[in-house]
């Protein structure tokens, strides 16, 4: 660790500034999964979501350098870019999220959405699950229930239980869990309605991958969006983590349930790394709010990002990194589960395509988490040179979402290492 840059770091940016493991990484290249720092030590990413396509992909890097070299304006003036890109993108959506909207973060795509949800809606209440993360303006701050103080003080968001089918609610049996998790929705859209200010909309990550990549029981989503619709609120679907093909079945973590939502949120493997997010949502939405309140952001949809944004889904179509996603997730997976029957820490398996998670627990029958071993792994795995991360209420759920050109060879690196950390933990 380079400690005179860490302390450079602590004047400029303060010591509160987030930072990966015990020891920092001063990182100084990427290609592909491969992440390199400062001293030439090769580290195999197994977390960063951002780069999709992986690290500095040549066909990214091209499409940027190459338009940055031409032309960069912002969206008040016409460019072929901008609109072949909202097409194309259009495109992979059900046909009624014909329209999008482009941002620079995740965070001002979702502030958007809530804008226009509480437009439609007439109405200011959006529900979130607990441990949720949408971005961190001040609007979208409140629904942080995961991260944010803002949540705590607000009157016009509600968390509810996140769907666990793992871990379930006190007192209701496996069956019984659907209907009980939309019950608490409705008990949200109650109160809304007590403090008068009626529901807006509900805001989720279908994957629900900030609460730990859960898998919610199913019919739990479909019921718990008719509930909201039936009383005047909209769906919006945060696929910040879970979209541009991360499950594999689909581009989108929404399309593995029957509910289509009215706004779709995007941003992180949208630009590669580059500042590229936005929404998609039903034409009708975008022409309404577009004509109450003007929206127009200096940067956002450029042609520089729009080209970026072609080049990636070029990338993942020519790559055929969906496929990849569900031959190597399955790959993953059953190596996972094959650490499981090894490693009494090991309570319980989680994958969608290119997405893993391991929830860890000191017993097997109390389910009891294990957040501090969870965090001894992480960085046995940094010095071994794989990097992971954790998540969930308890940070005992173990994080792995690597670029999307993940293969067996990778996985392999990947499970030796998780299973000689795993044998070095004593209970």
């Amino acid at each position: 660790m380079n400690e005179s840059l860490l302390q450079r770091r602590y004047r400029v940016i303060g010591k509160n500034a987030p930072l990966f493991y015990d020891q920092p990484l001063e990182l100084v290249r990427g290609e592909g999964v491969w992440l390199y720092d400062s001293d030439g030590k090769r580290y195999l990413d197994v977390y960063n979501n951002v780069p999709s396509c992986g690290h500095c992909h040549p066909h990214v890097v091209e499409a940027l350098a190459k338009q940055a070299a031409t032309l960069n304006i912002h969206t008040r003036y016409l460019h072929e870019n901008v609109v072949a890109y909202l097409e194309r993108l259009t495109a992979l959506f059900d046909d009624s999220l014909s329209m999008g909207m482009l941002t620079c973060t995740g965070s001002e795509a979702n502030e958007l959405a809530l804008r226009m949800a509480r437009h439609a809606s007439g109405n200011q209440g959006i529900i979130v699950t607990d441990g949720a993360y949408h971005g961190n303006t001040e609007a979208v701050g409140e629904l942080g229930t995961g991260f944010m103080p803002e949540s705590a003080m607000t009157q016009r968001v509600i968390g509810v239980p996140a769907p666990d089918s793992y871990r379930g609610l006190p007192g209701v049996a496996a069956a019984d869990l659907a209907g009980a998790y939309a019950q608490r929705v409705q008990q949200a859209i109650d109160t809304f309605a007590e403090r008068g200010i009626g529901t807006a909309g509900i805001l989720i990550c279908p994957e629900f991958a900030n609460e730990g990549l859960l898998y919610a029981p199913e019919g739990f989503l479909e019921d718990a969006v008719a509930r909201v619709r039936a009383a005047g609120g909209l769906y919006i679907a945060d696929e910040v983590q879970g979209g541009f093909g991360r499950t594999g079945e689909h581009w989108w973590s929404h399309q593995a349930y029957a509910a289509v939502p009215d706004i779709v949120v995007m941003g992180k493997p949208m630009g590669n790394g580059h500042p590229l997010a936005g929404l998609v949502a039903r034409g009708e939405l975008v022409e309404s709010f577009s004509e109450w309140a003007m929206y127009f952001n200096t940067f956002a949809g450029n042609p520089v990002s729009s080209a970026v944004g072609m080049a990636v889904l070029d990338v993942l179509e020519n790559e055929n990194l969906l496929a990849n996603a569900v031959s190597t997730g399955a790959y993953v997976a059953n190596g996972l589960r094959a650490l499981q029957e090894k490693h009494e820490l090991i309570g319980d398996v989680r994958q969608k395509g290119m997405f893993f998670g391991l929830e860890l627990v000191t017993d097997r029958e109390q389910k009891t988490p294990a957040g501090d071993i969870a965090n001894d792994i992480i960085n046995a795995m940094c010095r071994r040179g794989v990097l992971i991360s954790r998540i969930g209420e308890h940070g005992n759920i173990l994080k792995m979402r690597p670029p999307m050109p993940f293969y067996p060879e990778h996985a392999d690196l990947l499970l030796a290492a998780l299973d000689d950390c795993l044998a070095e933990v004593q209970l």
